[in-house]
């Protein structure tokens, strides 16, 4: 006898096929030393700077930061302030990395996994550079950067550049098999609006609730399985019913 009963249409489980790291505040704790720097450039200008406006930068591209530090007083082109903050941060780096708990040891288990990882960043290519040279493995495929990007987070363009690049390494790569980890909502602004499943790691400001991203309070202890099972249930409507898409940002 045959059945009646019709093949079913939803989608099936869907692999993981790429993880997308954040890296300040979610890699490496170096937000102290943005902040740090951003003090520092402000009172030598004669200006003055607060808890809350450092606040309003973390997350945000180099360009929008150095326009608020003009606002605070910061007399040089916006190019000098990146240059100076950049230049500031690399050199407390090159005297100490502070890791963020948990993310070198999923980072090895991913790389032991042959899960491909790129690094999503709005600080600038020798900053990520001085830092990825001090992991044991080229856990990275490819690093998207501040400079390389028109447009930073919160816009969804350098998330999308990372996954049109993968692409061209990774066959049949989609937005639905790769995850992104941030720790701002800038960040997972930007990963939201890119279709990517994200996880809100929140470190120096709170990240609200939000029906589109998972909440984890720390990587420490995350493996890649738990990364396979936020997508293992081929049903991605709740991280897709809220949050900016990506075509809100069309021009």
């Amino acid at each position: 006898m045959h059945s009646n009963r019709q093949p079913s249409s939803a989608p099936g489980p869907v692999s993981l096929q790429a993880v997308l790291w954040d890296m300040d505040g979610t890699l490496v704790d170096t937000e102290p030393y943005w902040i740090e720097s951003e003090y520092d450039l402000v009172e030598r200008h004669g200006g003055s700077w607060s808890e809350g406006q450092a606040r309003q930068l973390v997350g945000q591209s180099l360009v929008y930061s150095a326009g608020l530090l003009q606002d605070a007083g910061v007399r040089l082109e916006r190019r000098q302030i990146i240059d100076e903050l950049i230049g500031q941060v690399i050199s407390k780096v090159r005297r100490y990395i502070p890791w963020r708990p948990g993310a070198r040891e999923l980072l090895h288990g991913l790389y032991e996994a042959e899960v491909p990882c790129a690094l999503v960043t709005m600080s600038e290519g020798p900053l990520a550079a001085e830092i990825v040279s001090r992991l044991p493995h080229p856990y990275f495929r490819l690093h998207v950067t501040g400079d390389m990007v028109a447009n930073g987070k919160p816009h969804p363009e350098p998330y999308l550049l990372a996954l049109e690049r993968l692409g061209e390494t990774v066959e049949g790569i989609t937005a639905a098999g790769c995850v992104a980890l941030e720790d701002s909502l800038p960040g997972a602004t930007s990963a939201q609006a890119a279709g990517l499943t994200t996880v809100g790691i929140p470190h120096i400001i709170a990240l609200p609730e939000d029906a589109g991203r998972v909440h984890w309070d720390t990587l420490s202890g995350r493996t890649v399985a738990d990364l396979r099972n936020l997508l293992a249930a081929g049903d991605r409507s709740a991280f897709s019913s809220a949050g900016t898409r990506a075509g809100d940002w069309a021009e």
